[in-house]
């Protein structure tokens, strides 16, 4: 394994550091820009997999990491925390950009404009665990990302709320109510109503979930998804009526209301009569814009979450419980369509049937939590260019970046 001294030129989408190496790309974890760095390196074919041996000189932007797992125990949750806040918000800012460049094949589209959050610390609304069982009790904590097998046990996780880690310790001081299983996966989060809930993967036989209820006073709800089971379904609550606690809702509310309202005031910048919300979740946006004057359909696959939107949206808007793919051609057309997918960006069926509705559609508005697939599908969008790029950092610490993609139709 050839050692190098290397200079670290940029972050790559992962988090790891990149440099150059025998006509190489070196990807290199916790190193940061202007690094000056001992490498060992395991070629493969033009890029090679580095790491770091020593520093020879220390980036202007280095910091000491605030969590001891970080080093220690070299945790794969974060990947930025060596480095200053400013400076990730750069990172992401060339990340974002570079997809667009090369992915997306758009030369001209701008650097985003990358708006930071508030609170780079403490902002984690929701924690998932994994869990391995350790014949008297669990150990609970996450993978290390040199070791993704393992597990080590986590005492703190410095960008997750306090009261997400307080109701993981009453979690497992109740665990013997947990399944009985070798090995568990277990999200506690909390809700906008500030209601918590844990849902449990794993296991296939439970009796123990209104048991963990009552030792677990900071928890409403239980939800479980039994091995091999689709999805999760409630296992016990305080509560006969709610929200559907097992959706998806972003994890940092600050800065996921700020895209909110970004994405809101850039829909009805193009004073929409009608309104596809795709990917809809429990609609929040899809309500937020509906009104006498606009119209909306909201295109969601979860069930769920469907119901609790329809209950929601007035009349003359509706929600439809599907996949986009399906049901877009039908709701079409409309002036204005959001697309807010899950990380692995929209199906082809998606871009075609927008890349036919030009004529008819002002504006796409999409959301994305990943520059790689977000910029595929604006390749996939002919006819379309890029309005407005604008990022939000949900996920200070690691490499993770949120992007609004304002897409008009070319003139």
């Amino acid at each position: 394994m050839p050692v190098g001294r290397l200079h670290i030129d940029s972050i790559a989408a992962g988090g790891d550091g990149v440099a150059r190496a025998d006509g190489m790309v070196v990807f290199v974890p916790r190193t940061a820009p202007g690094d000056v760095a001992q490498v060992s390196y395991t070629p493969k074919g033009r890029f090679a997999r580095g790491k770091l041996v020593a520093l020879d000189t220390p980036s202007a932007d280095r910091v000491t990491p605030a969590c001891d797992h970080y080093d220690g125990d070299h945790c794969g949750g974060c990947q930025l925390q060596h480095i200053r806040y400013e400076a990730q918000c750069d990172a992401k800012r060339e990340i974002v950009h570079d997809a667009m460049v090369r992915i997306a094949h758009r030369a001209d589209a701008p650097p985003p404009e990358v708006r930071p959050a508030a609170a780079p610390w403490r902002y984690r609304r929701k924690l998932t665990l994994a869990l391995r069982s350790r014949g008297h009790g669990w150990t609970a904590g996450l993978h290390p990302y040199d070791d993704p097998a393992s597990v080590f046990a986590l005492h703190d996780c410095p960008i997750t709320e306090e009261r997400v880690l307080a109701a993981w310790r009453e979690v497992l001081d109740a665990g013997d109510s947990l399944p009985n299983a070798a090995e568990l996966r277990a999200a506690v989060r909390y809700d906008d109503a500030g209601a918590g809930s844990l849902v449990v993967e794993g296991g296939d036989r439970w009796t123990g979930a209104q048991r963990l209820l009552e030792r677990a006073p900071s928890l409403e709800s239980i939800w479980w998804k039994p091995a091999r089971a689709p999805r999760a379904t409630p296992a016990a609550s305080r509560r006969p009526h709610g929200s559907p606690a097992a959706s998806f809702s972003q994890v940092n509310a600050a800065v996921a209301a700020a895209l909110g309202a970004h994405v809101v005031e850039r829909v009805r910048a193009h004073q929409p009569a009608t309104v596809i919300d795709a990917y809809a979740g429990t609609g929040h946006t899809a309500i937020a814009v509906a009104s006498d004057a606009c119209r909306v359909v909201a295109i969601e696959l979860d069930a769920d979450a469907s119901a609790w939107c329809a209950a929601r949206l007035p009349n003359g808007s509706r929600a439809v419980a599907a996949r986009v793919e399906d049901a877009l051609p039908a709701a079409l057309p409309a002036d204005v369509v959001i697309l807010n997918p899950p990380r692995a960006g929209v199906d082809r069926r998606v871009t075609d049937a927008l890349s036919d509705a030009r004529a008819t559609t002002r504006a796409v508005l999409y959301v994305s939590c990943d520059p790689a697939t977000l910029a595929r599908d604006v390749a996939r969008l002919t006819g379309w260019r890029i309005a407005s790029l604008v990022s939000f950092d949900m996920f200070p610490q690691t490499a993770h970046i949120e992007t609004v993609c304002e897409l008009v139709p070319e003139p």
